[in-house]
């Protein structure tokens, strides 16, 4: 098994991960909802997408040209990107290559359900700052929830006759029940509200204010995160015989 699909190293990524998460939420955070950024047409004459939106394809643009999408745990929550840079690099996948790719779901998710528990409501006027913090938040995300990937491939390697006998009956609530580790998912939340109540709050201080509530970094991981990663494993791991 390459190194990059052992359970262990995985895991290791997905709690780098968090930080990256939890800090671009905190500074997300700083700034008011600002629903303006997200309504369609609202702020950019004749665009037919939202103020965020726009911020947010343009930066997949540059990357998309310097090969970010090529990686198999990257996907662009934009169509019509401009093709990479040609080099002289050969990389071989270590998963199936698939289409699989929610982040439409992500960003409706994020910005109707997210935005109102992590932010304070109103308009502070802030419109680039909280877009640009929205692209960093979005992209973590993205990379976290579609790292199912590997996982799925890393436990189905590792219990190859059971996934492929339920694999091949379509039985996708037995593949999420057998993908499911109940003491690893409250591990997980247990681990994420403690970074955010040490990375939320002010050092010297200690004064229980924090930038963001704790509970509010659990809620996302126990509501969303986790639960859309074990819908991108089912759905890699059904795909996965093709």
């Amino acid at each position: 098994m390459r190194d990059e699909l052992k359970l262990e190293n995985i895991r290791s990524n997905l709690i780098r991960q968090e930080e990256t998460i939890i800090f671009s939420m905190i500074e997300r955070a700083q700034f008011a909802c600002n629903s303006a950024i997200y309504e369609k047409g609202k702020i950019i004459p004749d665009y037919n997408d939202s103020f965020m939106f726009f911020l947010l394809s343009e930066t997949e643009k540059i990357h998309s040209k310097v090969r970010r999408f090529t990686a198999p745990d990257e996907h662009p929550f934009s169509d019509n990107l401009p093709e990479p840079f040609p080099t002289n690099m050969n990389y071989t996948w270590p998963i199936k290559k698939t289409g699989i790719n929610i982040n439409s779901r992500i960003l409706s998710v994020y910005t109707s359900e997210m935005i109102p528990l992590i932010c304070k409501s109103g308009d502070d006027g802030n419109y680039g700052s909280s877009s640009v913090n929205d692209t960093n938040v979005l992209q973590a995300l993205s990379k976290r929830i579609h790292y199912g990937k590997y996982v799925a491939e890393s436990k189905f390697i590792k219990d190859e006759k059971k996934y492929t006998d339920l694999i091949r009956s379509s039985d996708s609530q037995g593949i999420y029940d057998l993908l499911t580790d109940a003491k690893v998912e409250e591990l997980v939340l247990d681990r994420v509200e403690m970074k955010a109540s040490a990375y939320g709050q002010d050092p010297l201080t200690r004064n229980n204010e924090y930038k963001i509530d704790p509970k509010v970094i659990r809620d996302v991981y126990f509501k969303w995160i986790i639960p859309m990663t074990k819908d991108v494993e089912v759905m890699y791991l059904l795909e996965r015989l093709d």
